[in-house]
């Protein structure tokens, strides 16, 4: 079965790139047809259509040219396709496909959709599979139908429902892409159905599917239980999801309310809004920055110290096993914790009264020193081959492109060719970069050698 995504002498970690990189190569040769362009569609190369489509399947959402100019009804089809497996990932869609045939996995395919699907273990890897798409389309299917109230009467009904089903595919993925217009939702940042039900699922989408199975049986657990303790709800909850939406929930208010503060008296962001539309426009962002992509402000008019913000944001991204992006939630978690535990003089770090393994530590930390080295990397060279641009900006777009986020200072358009190859190379790195890592730190066997211990001067 995976056979077919790539060769079975590769690794585990080089058939998931590989399945990456298949879809990019394909998308990019069908959005680069003409049956695919609009008719009054601007001049456009191959390179703006690999540019696009490697953001698509990476689901980050930055564009050299705007899905609604360039494409027809099929190339915005086809861009759905591409977002919708970039965020689920081809290696699940053919397994789904491969179970529901009924037919028997191997091992080596078992473990490589295991990789694929963030799983510790191969156990109940079918069951879970098919709960992943129950659960998106079900998410999609609803908030399309809650996007077509506002839609349907603005674009009237073909346009209003396809176009309420592009933006929830994207927002469940965490794509950042729209297909009606050339500036985000910017014009939609007052508008409470398309804010409410867009932030809904970017943030159902990079809230893991490990802990949607977790809350989901237990809400049906709850739901059985007579008499209902409120207090008692979330208690049976693993330490995991606990770690997830406790994390979550405070980058979340705490970048609303940052964020809110810092803009509060820019005209060109929140000042000429009403309180309410204020705390919602603060609000999106803040979700927008777990590696969404999708705008509401003009991120050229807010202050440096608020992108500096949100850059923080992006870096953080979302939970793991999901579609969102970012160094993910729980390696911001263990990190504040080691550091915590580090103030305190403990000897361990903890959470909930549970102690973490030292190997998690040392996973989390080389994880983010992978994220910061591909980070500098990617913006020394923007630095060298983008001379003109702003370098707070290059900076800005290059977390963007790496945290797999989309938001960008206008700069994306004016890249050269190497600064789009650049940008390119850190989406990939940024989708595919963080899970191969991990891979090869969990595949390999550990070593029982021990050194004579010596010290070192630190501070």
């Amino acid at each position: 079965m995976i056979e077919s995504i790539s060769r079975r002498k590769l690794t585990v970690t080089q058939q998931l790139s590989a399945s990456f990189l298949l879809v990019i190569l394909i998308g990019s040769l069908l959005l680069s047809l003409p049956l695919m362009h609009n008719s009054n569609a601007p001049a456009t190369t191959y390179l703006d259509h690999l540019f696009n489509t490697v953001s698509m399947v990476c689901v980050t959402g930055l564009s050299v040219v705007p899905v609604s100019q360039a494409y027809n009804g099929l190339g915005q089809l086809t861009a759905m396709l591409l977002m919708q497996i970039g965020g689920l990932g081809l290696v699940t869609l053919v397994s789904l496909s491969y179970y529901s045939l009924k037919q028997k996995m191997t091992l080596s395919d078992q473990s490589l959709l295991q990789s694929a699907l963030s799983r510790s273990n191969s156990s109940g890897l079918r069951p879970y599979l098919f709960f992943i798409y129950k659960l998106t389309f079900c998410l999609e299917g609803v908030a399309a139908l809650i996007l077509m109230i506002d839609f349907i009467p603005r674009f009237g009904w073909g346009h209003g429902i396809f176009n309420s089903l592009f933006l929830a595919v994207s927002a469940f993925c965490n794509a950042g892409f729209d297909n009606f217009s050339t500036t985000s939702l910017t014009a939609y940042a007052t508008n409470p159905i398309v804010n409410i039900t867009v932030a809904f699922l970017i943030i159902a989408g990079g809230l893991g599917f490990a802990n949607w199975l977790d809350l989901v049986r237990r809400f049906k657990a709850y739901w059985l239980e007579k008499p209902r303790h409120f207090k008692l709800a979330f208690q049976p909850l693993s330490i995991h999801t606990r770690l997830v939406l406790y994390t979550t929930a405070t980058i979340l208010l705490l970048g609303t309310v940052s964020g809110w503060l810092l803009e509060l008296n820019n005209p060109g962001t929140l000042a000429r809004l009403n309180p309410f539309q204020q705390g919602m426009v603060s609000f999106f962002q803040s979700v927008t920055m777990r590696t969404a992509g999708f705008a509401t402000i003009d991120y050229q008019a807010a202050n440096k110290s608020t992108n500096l913000l949100y850059m923080l944001q992006m870096i953080i991204g979302g939970a793991p096993g999901g579609t969102a992006g970012g160094i993910k939630v729980t390696v911001a978690a263990l990190i504040f914790l080691l550091f915590k535990s580090e103030l305190k003089g403990q000897k361990q770090v903890v959470f909930r009264n549970r102690s973490i393994p030292q190997a998690l530590i040392r996973q989390t930390l080389t994880i983010l020193i992978f994220f910061f080295l591909a980070l500098l990397s990617g913006y020394f060279l923007l630095l060298i081959t983008e001379p003109k641009l702003d370098s707070f900006s290059l900076l800005f777009e290059a977390i963007s492109a790496l945290a797999t986020v989309g938001v960008s200072m206008d700069v994306t358009p004016n890249l050269s060719t190497a600064g789009r190859f650049i940008i390119m190379a850190l989406m990939f790195f940024g989708r595919v970069g963080p899970i191969t890592v991990l891979l090869s730190l969990l595949n390999k066997p550990e070593k029982n050698i021990r050194y004579a211990e010596t010290d070192l001067t630190i501070a």
